[in-house]
């Protein structure tokens, strides 16, 4: 396979001092259990595919950016009484992502596009905190509230782990680590106390208990077609947001391009 120059871990420098880049592409997912019938690293394989895939197609189209080696582990608190899997805390995760962006913006490379494919990672709170140590534009993509039409006209069923849309994203980029035939229920264990199921109200899942097979969300009528049709939407959706950073000028709303002191 030839050597993809927006991949950090396959470029040198040699090639990026060429053409260096001005976005980076972070992906950034969770070692966890996945149902039955999905590996541990459902998370980190996506999130690696979508942000290849689409830094890829935004160089094409003229873009400089760059897809940084995956941050594996997300925040998985309530599945630690399952085998292997491993949990970041939220003051660990803005660890990691200041001193990530503060390299960078040494180094001239002031926007950075963190890929998420994980729902218990919440950025929000930490992009805000880190907005007031550093002008670089911090953008959070969350890949599984992307293309939010083709998603709803793709998946049949209801779920959010291990479930239709994930299993048929697997099928259709890593069909070689799926056991389908193995695949459980995905059933959920609903809260038995009144008035926690209601919107606007929230509390976080005893996982084991709420979900026995660890997915929620039936995984049966999953595709490699369905995978196929919605991850080539969030690619497309991701490749815009990295060509339009890519292209942005100092002063662009949101983008400051302000220079780090000592660069």
């Amino acid at each position: 396979m030839p050597i993809r120059d927006h991949v950090l871990l396959e470029t040198n420098f040699r090639r990026i001092a060429e053409r260096p880049p001005c976005v980076a592409v972070l992906p950034w997912g969770a070692t966890e259990a996945h149902n039955l019938h999905l590996p541990y690293g459902t998370d980190v394989l996506l999130a690696v595919r979508y942000a290849e895939a689409a830094a890829g197609e935004a160089n094409r189209h003229g873009a400089a950016s760059i897809v940084l080696p995956v941050i594996p582990y997300g925040n998985d608190e309530q599945q630690l009484d399952q085998f292997c899997t491993v949990s970041v805390t939220t003051t660990t995760a803005l660890a990691l992502l200041r001193d990530v962006v503060r390299s960078l913006q040494r180094q001239g490379i002031d926007r950075l596009v963190i890929v998420n494919t994980h729902g218990g990672n919440q950025f929000k709170p930490l992009v805000r905190d880190l907005q007031s140590e550093t002008s670089a534009l911090i953008v959070v993509a969350d890949a599984f509230l992307m293309a939010p039409d083709v998603r709803a006209k793709t998946f049949e069923l209801p779920g959010d782990h291990a479930d239709e849309s994930e299993t048929s994203l697997l099928l259709h980029t890593d069909p070689e680590l799926v056991e389908i035939e193995e695949a459980g229920s995905g059933e959920k264990v609903p809260f038995q106390i009144a008035g926690l199921d209601q919107p606007g109200v929230w509390t976080p899942r005893p996982w084991s208990k709420c979900h026995p097979d660890t997915g929620s969300g039936d995984p049966s009528q999953a595709t490699a077609e369905k995978g196929r049709a919605y991850f080539d939407a969030v690619v497309a959706a991701l490749a815009d947001l990295i060509h339009g950073l890519s292209s942005a000028k100092p002063g662009d709303l949101p983008y400051d391009g302000s220079p780090v002191l000592g660069s």
